[in-house]
């Protein structure tokens, strides 16, 4: 349900989880089970079934047995239901070779005349198989990401831990080796290009007025929220709108050749000695 809701947010188009669209008023989109194809004597009956049931630009999966058979089982039943003002809206390919069978797809669709009829495909994607089909020109239309999205399988854990750093209005900092903090109460500062690109961050300590934008914003107050909760589509726009603002090349799955520049400020680092001198 949150790991929906929270596709959503970055900028996913929906979700096939229908509570979650139903919670949280997201679109939801979805096509077809495997089961509900061989629980029919054929799998053009099954198509039909389930388009008759589900009439609005229904998407039909076509892997259960053979790609291209059942493709052409859909070119076949395409007129049928266009007479009852059924129109398919896609097809879903969820295994095997995605580029070949997509060209292949594709290339039965149109010869048939039915170029609006989308190619949709999931089956275990992620974000560098996605790209390499999109670099190999495959005529794939949309992708489902279900398992990559919401599991943490290369990081499982979350490093966590509370470390003081102020003090009865006294600066604080851990100094063990390899643990070491950076003291006080601090704010992120960060410098934009004149088009509202990042530009670099400065961790500081806090003060009164800057030029720069002050990243840490105050939401909880005595165990109280601060103004009011944004709403699910206030938060995905100002997501997009952050995503925009990256560098170009943070926007890419390589990784950069320069790192994004964050720096520790000169007053931070004078605290730091003080503190040191102080505790030692």
């Amino acid at each position: 349900m949150y790991a929906a809701r929270a596709a959503y947010l970055a900028g996913f188009a929906g979700t096939a989880t229908a509570e979650a669209g139903r919670l949280f008023g997201m679109p939801v989109f979805g096509t077809m089970a495997h089961s509900f194809i061989q629980a029919h004597g054929s799998e053009r009956a099954a198509f039909e079934a389930f388009a008759r049931a589900r009439p609005l630009r229904p998407t039909l999966l076509i892997d259960t047995y053979d790609n291209e058979a059942a493709v052409k089982k859909v070119i076949e039943l395409a007129p049928i239901l266009a007479r009852d003002a059924i129109h398919i809206g896609g097809v879903r390919l969820d295994s095997g070779d995605l580029d070949f069978h997509s060209r292949a797809v594709r290339e039965l669709l149109d010869r048939a005349n039915l170029q609006d009829i989308t190619i949709f495909a999931s089956g275990n994607l992620d974000e560098t198989r996605i790209a390499t089909l999109l670099a190999q020109g495959a005529p794939i239309d949309g992708f489902g990401v279900g398992t990559a999205l919401d599991t943490s399988s290369d990081a499982p854990a979350l490093d966590a831990v509370y470390k003081i750093q102020s003090y009865a209005a006294v600066a604080r900092r851990k100094r063990s080796e390899g643990k070491a903090t950076w003291p006080g109460i601090k704010q992120v500062y960060r410098a934009v290009t004149a088009d509202d690109r990042m530009a670099g961050d400065t961790v500081d300590l806090e003060r009164e007025s800057s030029e720069e934008i002050a990243l840490l914003q105050a939401c909880m107050h005595s165990g109280q929220r601060i103004g009011p909760c944004p709403n699910l589509d206030e938060i995905r726009t100002y997501a997009a709108r952050q995503l925009h603002a990256l560098p170009d090349a943070l926007r890419g799955l390589e990784t950069p050749s320069e790192p994004y520049p964050v720096e520790i400020s000169a007053r931070l680092r004078a605290l730091a000695a003080q503190v040191d001198a102080a505790t030692r």
